[in-house]
């Protein structure tokens, strides 16, 4: 019997086969740079391009800037250019960078550790007063900020910066950024373990180092061995805390994968225990481990905290150990607990040597040369010549003996530096804001400050701890996700249907071993005309319903949307 014929198939049409290009991870063999940041880093090493400032932009000025130095590699050196005035921020979004660009430029002097002597203050004061028209401000990350700074000025106010171990290097872009430290690292009599030493070796074998100048985005780095837990561990790329191992005495706890901007996560510990001499090799591996698996594709997933989130801890860590410190590390306990409910070491506290150190806010962080020049004579009057920045936008003397304490206070007061501060003035924070900023869609500075003025006006009986972070645009520089209260700059709707400035609210948002990210309520905005008002009406509901030793972020997790509107 014959077979039968099979029948004739049809032959299904070829599809284009196309390399899966993955995340971008240099590890996974994806070196093909997929997006324009990307590639300019990938032209040429960001760090390079201070030759040319010196010797091409700085001569020729800021129109022979070329595009990919402007707005890419001299970041490196701490130069973003500035927003230019009088473009309001219904417009952040819709114009073109060039359209936004002013001429000037904000510089970013790092400030690792929050470290200062009075020397390094005064020569900042002096740059602010000739080269930045006065402008200065403390951030939230221990750095000192200028603004109207001209390309032509920049080889200048490099050279006094580095005649006094100050530097603007990696202060911004896809490196490894400024390290936080506890502002009373070596002096508080509480202190688990002085991290200073491994804040030096970081620096000496990290900064400026072309194998981790060109990461997948910022890499932010805290090292605190105070119990107050004060650098914000939590929301860094990489964090040391302070804790006693039972067995090996003190040390570092080690977490991964903070940050905040607009997809929040709040870092985790890999439950290892790090002594103080192996915290640079860590840090090493854990800046590494980003370098070359981090994902360089999108932009808006190239942190560290996306491929933590993927991973695990438990992955995390055993890539850690076994590619790039071919050692196991050692299990270690969490921290405490903190005892203290602020944390910003502000007043006049007892260092463990009996001398004194002197804590005191100006608004917002927002300081200029003069007063910084007459900070640097009181420091050096009444103190050895120690100062330091701290991560909450405030400023510390050290060192100051007992019978100058009080001198030491009144001076400051006398320059509105408040020691004996209001929990308003001592709690609020704020981002540049649209004055400068081009991300920025509102003003912050100046809210902040009359925000201060007008709370203590208006509830001057109010003593619990408060943070009020103040933000222009959506990217959380001012941490507003952690906050009491968080004010997110948008553009909102008035009563009349006008389109205002204004804020989104976050509310019960924190930072310690409690920390959480704040509850948003339904709808509610407020403009910047209501938000005094908005603030005093939340802040009586708080005093008017609150159990007894009940704090901020509690009530409103437990409060009613009416209570929060």
């Amino acid at each position: 019997m014959a077979a039968t014929p099979e029948k004739p198939t049809t032959a299904a049409p070829r599809r284009k086969v196309s390399r899966h290009r993955g995340e971008g991870q240099w590890a996974a063999g994806h070196f093909t740079p997929l997006n324009g940041n990307e590639q300019f880093k990938k032209d040429d090493d960001g760090l390079n391009v201070r030759t040319r400032i010196e010797t091409i932009y700085s001569k020729r000025g800021f129109d022979s800037i070329d595009p990919n130095d402007l707005r890419g590699r001299m970041r490196w050196w701490g130069l973003y250019t500035q927003r230019r005035q009088g473009i309001d921020g219904g417009k952040t979004a819709i114009l073109e960078p060039e359209e936004l660009d002013d001429e000037y430029f904000m510089l970013r002097v790092r400030i690792d550790g929050g470290r200062l002597t009075t020397e390094q203050l005064r020569v900042i004061g002096e740059i602010s007063q000739e080269f930045a028209r006065g402008t200065a401000d403390i951030t939230d990350r221990q750095n000192i900020q200028y603004h109207w700074i001209r390309i032509e000025d920049v080889p200048e106010i490099w050279r006094r910066l580095e005649a006094v171990g100050l530097s603007t290097t990696e202060a911004c872009g896809d490196t490894p950024r400024v390290i936080l430290g506890s502002p009373v690292a070596g002096i508080a009599a509480d202190e688990i373990i002085d991290g200073t030493p491994a804040i030096d070796e970081i620096q000496r074998r990290f900064i400026g180092n072309p194998e981790f100048s060109n990461l997948p985005r910022k890499f932010k780095s805290a090292i605190s061995g105070s119990p107050q837990l004060d650098v914000a561990h939590e929301i860094n790329d990489i964090a040391f805390v302070g804790v006693n191992h039972p067995e090996h005495g003190p040390g570092f706890d080690l977490w991964v994968g903070g940050g905040l901007s607009t997809n929040p996560k709040l870092g985790q510990r890999l439950g290892a225990w790090v002594p103080l001499d192996e915290v640079p090799d860590v840090y090493g591996g854990v800046i590494g481990i980003f370098r070359d698996y981090g994902y360089r594709r999108l932009r808006t997933r190239a942190r560290l905290k996306f491929l933590l989130a993927d991973w695990g801890t438990e992955k995390f860590r055993q890539i850690l150990e076994d590619e790039y410190l071919q050692r196991k590390l050692v299990d270690g306990p969490a921290p405490e607990q903190p005892a203290g409910t602020w944390r910003d070491h502000l007043g006049v506290h007892r260092q463990k040597d009996g001398r004194f150190y002197v804590g005191f806010a100006p608004r917002v962080g927002r300081v200029d040369g003069t007063t910084l020049t007459k900070i640097a004579e009181l420091a050096g009057e009444h103190g050895s010549g120690r100062l330091r920045t701290t991560a909450e936008q405030k400023m510390i003397v050290l060192d100051v003996a007992e019978d100058q304490v009080e001198s030491l206070v009144a001076g400051l007061e006398s320059l509105d530096l408040k020691v004996n501060a209001s929990p308003f003035r001592r709690g609020t924070m704020a981002c540049t804001g649209i004055e400068f900023c081009k991300l920025a869609i509102v003003e912050t500075k100046a809210r902040g400050a009359a925000l201060i003025d007008e709370l203590e006006r208006r509830v001057p009986e109010f003593d619990e701890p408060l943070t009020i972070n103040i933000n222009g645009c959506p990217n959380a520089c001012a941490r507003i996700q952690v906050a009491d209260i968080g004010l997110k700059g948008q553009l909102v709707l008035d009563k009349d249907g006008n389109q205002v400035e204004g804020y989104q609210v976050h509310l019960g948002g924190a930072l310690g071993l409690e920390a959480g990210f704040g509850r948003k309520v339904r709808g509610l905005k407020v403009t910047s005309a209501e938000l005094p008002d908005y603030v005093e009406r939340v802040l009586k509901r708080f005093q008017a319903e609150r159990e007894d030793g009940e704090r901020f972020a509690t009530w409103t997790a437990r409060a009613s949307e009416e209570a929060l509107s």
